[in-house]
């Protein structure tokens, strides 16, 4: 790993869906952003921090959204369960935001590498299963294509699965 990076984008990452695996990149960007802000002493100040985590959380519920609006369209079977373990990350990030809001300030290292441990787990488990579903879904021609509509930041992105 460079000097400000915390994990880099390996292939083996990939759950063959070109729209996840982008969005998967850009939350080990963040993830990396968060590390270079603590690695260079900005990751000491607390608007850095609260500013990073803001974007990085915005981001994380961006991903979230498209990945449940998918299961949701194709009745991926685990869909209930995958959607637990994004709202159990989500709470568990607020409940660090929450400590280091009231005075309890969490070793900010130690939160990128839960972040970082928490994202790459669920991709090699959770996401490629979500991804191996799809996949078997396109090869046997249940699923030629789906167009989804994410509303983000109030613009609307038209994604499409091929």
């Amino acid at each position: 790993m460079a000097g400000n990076t915390i994990v880099a984008w390996q292939n083996s990452y990939s759950v063959g869906i070109k729209l996840i695996d982008d969005q998967h990149r850009e939350l080990i960007n963040l993830t990396n952003k968060l590390f270079a802000s603590c690695m260079s002493g900005q990751g000491r100040s607390r608007q850095t921090f609260l500013n990073t985590i803001h974007e990085a959380v915005d981001y994380i519920g961006y991903h979230f959204g498209t990945e449940e609006k998918i299961m949701e369209r194709v009745n991926y079977p685990r869909f209930k369960e995958h959607r637990k373990e994004h709202k159990d990350f989500v709470q568990e990030v607020f409940s660090k935001v929450e400590e280091f809001n009231s005075g309890k300030t969490p070793a900010l290292l130690s939160f990128v590498y839960f972040l970082r441990d928490w994202v790459l787990h669920h991709i090699a488990v959770s996401d490629r299963k979500m991804g191996e579903y799809l996949l078997a879904m396109q090869k046997s021609g249940e699923l030629q294509k789906i167009t989804l509509k994410v509303k983000m930041d109030k613009t609307t992105e038209r994604l499409e699965i091929q």
